[in-house]
């Protein structure tokens, strides 16, 4: 016995020696196995058992332990069943909704917005978010891709509701705000129902009809290219991404902080609904706040968080505290983390362990770092690729589509060369598209890719592959540029600019000018606080980290990034804008070769520039 141990201790070190990303790499297999194995028993249950059937199973095992903890408020697993129960009754009594219906949520982080979802979960029926920031002809539309019938919106959020409620009233919308009281024609109170309302459980039977591809949840992409767009997720979709928390080692044990929006699929399906898969507790924040994170993490003993686009950047940001690693977080999982602030977030707040990872919300498949390696998004594994196939493809950056071959077929890239992400569609990994609109969902399918007759999804998104398959993001299909025949990388450009000791943040993006083809980098920058702008010091540091071709021409100072919900930076609008002093309001500057260094863009430069004889 003791020699056969030995045996197995010595060879896993030779294993982790030779293989160092070995038994991360199985324990990951052996989770991705185990979730592929549940999904498929999830799929054949008879009746189908939902993620609302998981949360009862809670309720019954840990009646009495803790499942949202908001503010100075906790709320048990007992405490959210029989809430979501008066809710349930109340909108079969008051809003006569069957299984199958579809009700829009326009609120913000609070319980009362999980114990809705809950609520229709239980009566078979589907919820649309709505992000609460949108008004009118947008909010509108984001309704009617929804196909709902009746929207349920938070007290706060009235005045915007009362903007579009003639339109709602004549597609015959039920609208309900929660308060006692509304005095507005087309609207109705909810709370005060609620409140009279049993809270006797529901029967089974009301969501009897429902099966792993029936409709779950809208939530809408974030519209950092155009107006939002529904994508539908079923049951089966959202048991998958439920799955992220226990692929990142989370247990019941831990308390999961979710502070990003719960109307975007980030908080609400990996967040909410991954804790519910682990039977673990929730702890909500209305929205982020970099100043009071560590704040609350201690406060609520938070173990598990999770980020997204620039929210680590924003805590690497804060004032340096003795207590910067004074709390019991362990785990940290999202997308989005580049390997400067990835370096600095675990020097400065500890040995958390981050699991970063790929994936869209209409997506058919993702990618997850399980192994730890600074600034990639996953690694590339043979059992993950049979199960889920997906390639990346050759793609030429000025016409926008992937390179075909003489045969017609598109082309895998070489290890280290950059290309576009494609999945396969399958019935194992389906791609269920965009609630009504057929059009935005057929822009997203490539076919004939490999062979005739396949359809893959189109990622829009751009990875490198190095020597050890570890697979890195590089950019969104249009945030690369070309000028003078080269291909420039927004988001390595913005590092660059980053590391410049004056500037805070950089957003970097593609400008046409007449007479000139491609597009001319141009850089909107956040100046460290107290810092100005200085022409000469950051004119010395572009040209001696960056190519001619890939140096900012342009630089506009703002006092914040414009972001979307979900910390992404926008570019449309600045791209737009353009470079024309007298459009923009801001600081403007311009690289000038002659002179070395940048200086203020005025109209007489601009004007030279359209004419040809400021040279570029």
């Amino acid at each position: 016995m003791f020699w056969f141990t030995l045996s197995a201790v010595l060879l896993l070190y030779a294993l982790r020696y030779r293989y160092p990303y070995f038994i991360k790499e199985a324990l990951f297999v052996f989770r991705l196995f185990s979730v592929g194995y549940r999904l498929s028993k999830r799929k054949t249950s008879k009746p189908y058992y939902t993620l609302v059937d998981r949360f009862l199973d809670s309720v019954k095992k840990n009646p009495n332990k803790a499942f949202i903890r908001f503010q100075d408020d906790t709320y048990t697993y007992l405490d959210s069943d029989k809430r979501s129960n008066k809710i349930a009754m109340t909108l079969l009594k008051h809003a006569n909704l069957h299984e199958g219906d579809t009700v829009a949520l326009l609120m913000g982080n609070e319980p009362m917005f999980l114990w809705i979802w809950l609520a229709l979960a239980k009566i078979g029926c589907s919820a649309a978010f709505l992000n609460y920031n949108i008004r009118s002809k947008s909010l509108l539309h984001c309704f009617s891709c929804s196909g709902a019938g009746v929207l349920i919106a938070a007290a706060e959020l009235q005045d915007a509701v009362e903007e579009v409620v003639p339109a709602l009233r004549e597609q015959g919308v039920l609208v309900y705000i929660l308060t006692d009281n509304v005095n507005t024609e087309g609207m109705q109170s909810l709370t005060d129902k609620i409140r009279q309302a049993s809270d006797e459980s529901i029967p089974a039977d009301l969501r009897a009809n429902v099966t792993f591809s029936s409709p779950a949840v809208y939530i809408y992409t974030s519209g950092t290219t155009g107006l939002p767009k529904a994508a539908l997720i079923n049951h089966q979709k959202l048991w998958a991404m439920s799955f992220y928390q226990f692929l990142c080692g989370v247990t019941s044990d831990d308390l999961f902080y979710v502070n990003l929006p719960l109307y975007h699929s980030a908080g609400f399906c990996l967040g909410f609904l991954g804790s519910i898969e682990r039977g673990a507790t929730v702890v909500l924040r209305r929205k982020f706040s970099a100043s009071q994170f560590w704040n609350d993490c201690r406060k609520y003993n938070v173990t598990v968080i999770q980020y997204i686009g620039e929210t680590m950047r924003y805590l690497c940001n804060t004032p340096k505290r003795f207590s910067d690693q004074v709390h019991n977080v362990r785990i940290a999982f999202g997308n989005g983390l580049r390997a400067d602030v990835w370096r600095t977030f675990i020097s400065r707040f500890g040995q958390i362990d981050i699991k970063e990872f790929y994936g869209a919300t209409e997506g058919n498949m993702s990618f997850m770092n399980f192994a730890g390696k600074i600034g990639a998004v996953g690694r590339m594994n043979t059992f993950h690729k049979k199960l889920n196939p997906y390639a990346f493809i050759k793609f030429d950056q000025e016409q926008e589509m992937p390179v075909r071959n003489a045969d017609g077929f598109c082309q895998e890239v070489a290890k280290g060369e950059t290309g576009l992400l494609v999945s396969k569609i399958t019935q194992r990994s389906p791609f269920y598209g965009y609630a009504r609109d057929p059009k935005q969902t057929q822009k997203k399918k490539l076919y004939n890719v490999f062979e005739k007759g396949d359809v893959y999804f189109n990622s829009g998104d751009l990875f490198r592959v190095d020597q050890e398959n570890f697979i890195y993001f590089q950019d969104r299909v249009g945030d690369n540029f070309r000028w003078k025949g080269e291909n420039v990388s927004t988001n390595e450009v913005s590092d660059m600019m980053t590391m410049s000791t004056s500037i805070d943040e950089a957003n970097v993006y593609g400008v046409t000018v007449p007479g000139h083809e491609g597009r001319i980098g141009m850089a909107v920058i956040v100046l460290k606080e107290g810092q100005q702008f200085d022409c000469d010091g950051i004119f010395s540091h572009v040209t001696t980290y960056l190519p001619s071709y890939a140096r900012p021409r342009f630089i506009r100072i703002q006092n914040c990034l414009a972001v979307t919900c979900t910390f992404k930076q926008l570019k449309v609008r600045l791209v737009e804008e353009g470079f024309n002093p007298a459009v923009i309001n801001d600081p403007l500057f311009i690289l000038d070769d002659t002179v070395k260094s940048y200086r203020p863009l005025t109209h007489e430069i601009y004007q030279s520039i359209h004419e040809g004889h400021f040279k570029l």
